[in-house]
């Protein structure tokens, strides 16, 4: 998509310009070694599309745009500590490489580094966009305390599982989207119907991603194969195994993931249950319809139809995703 492209062009161009040149060398370049890895930076691009969409300054929204991707990275360095995980990206993870000490560190300084780039928007603005950006600080580590509890909760129910999903990874897309439009001078209707289209996209990603941690193509994906089925983690297609599994199955489910093992016996066992339920075809019905909740919000927003498309393109690119 050709405006995928052109804003991945202006973040990669804007991250070039505000490379950390700061000392110690060992606190900072550990944080320009995870920007730099890029991927898709779809988080700083919503900001974008959405001041673009109601006709606002890129100029005004590029910093917080960086601020966005900034901490979504500081977010995504506590994730592998805590995830014990050795790649991101397809690249050693920095705790793997500087250690875990390191690692917090340097997570910590991106997000005082994001809050930063908030800095040379005018009081009133900057009051309402730090309003969005802390809550969703808060729903963040909320989702990720959930994402840890589930690991040795038996219990957990599907409701359960979107709600840690929605605060974990829907949030954040949510409030890129919020920032934008406010940023943009939105009217509040139009913002928080750009805050839910954002909600259900970003739900549609989540389940994507534990989608094609079992069924994706690693060497495109860059993460370790099954890393959710070694964690223990409740994803969407472990729940829905569940539900559609037989007894035995089930004990069978429930014996492999109270063990937090590589062993390739339980990956090889849990994905024949996967597969025989059919997870893949049902989370792929999952990510549809969260992708149809998030355009019914899409139609809400009074703008001419012409500026709509580029979200249309965006959430079924999301839907298409295979790697």
């Amino acid at each position: 998509m050709q405006f995928l492209d052109d804003y991945q062009r202006i973040v990669a161009e804007a991250i070039d310009k505000y490379t950390f040149k700061d000392k110690p060398a060992e606190l900072y370049e550990p944080m320009n070694y995870i920007i730099s890895h890029g991927g898709k930076r779809l988080r700083p691009i919503m900001v974008l599309m959405a001041n673009d969409m109601f006709d606002g300054e890129l100029e005004k929204a590029l910093k917080p745009a960086l601020a966005i991707e900034f901490f979504h990275n500081f977010t995504l360095i506590h994730d592998d500590i805590m995830d014990e995980a050795p790649l991101r990206r397809g690249k050693p993870t920095i705790h793997t490489l500087h250690g875990v000490n390191v690692g917090i560190l340097s997570g910590d300084a991106l997000l005082f580094k994001a809050y930063k780039f908030f800095e040379d928007l005018e009081p009133n603005l900057f009051k309402a966009c730090m309003r969005v950006f802390n809550h969703t600080g808060l729903l963040l580590s909320e989702g990720q305390q959930y994402d840890i509890n589930f690991e040795t909760k038996g219990d957990v129910t599907f409701n359960d599982y979107i709600r840690m999903i929605t605060y974990k990874t829907g949030i954040l897309s949510a409030s890129s989207f919020e920032i934008g439009a406010l940023i943009a001078g939105a009217n509040f209707t139009d913002a928080k119907a750009i805050f839910n289209f954002g909600k259900h996209v970003g739900i549609a990603f989540q389940i994507m991603d534990d989608y094609l941690d079992v069924f994706g193509q690693q060497e495109s994906f860059g993460k370790m194969h099954a890393g959710d089925i070694v964690e223990n983690k409740k994803t969407v297609l472990y729940l829905l195994a569940k539900e559609h599994a037989t007894e035995e199955e089930r004990k069978e489910l429930e014996f492999w993931y109270s063990k937090k093992t590589d062993n390739l016996d339980k990956i090889y066992s849990v994905e024949k249950i996967f597969r025989r339920t059919k997870v893949d075809e049902k989370a792929l019905l999952l990510i549809q319809k969260h992708n149809e909740i998030a355009q019914h919000y899409l139609n809400k927003i009074n703008v001419p139809d012409e500026k709509k498309k580029p979200f249309i393109e965006l959430a079924n690119y999301l839907l298409r995703r295979d790697s």
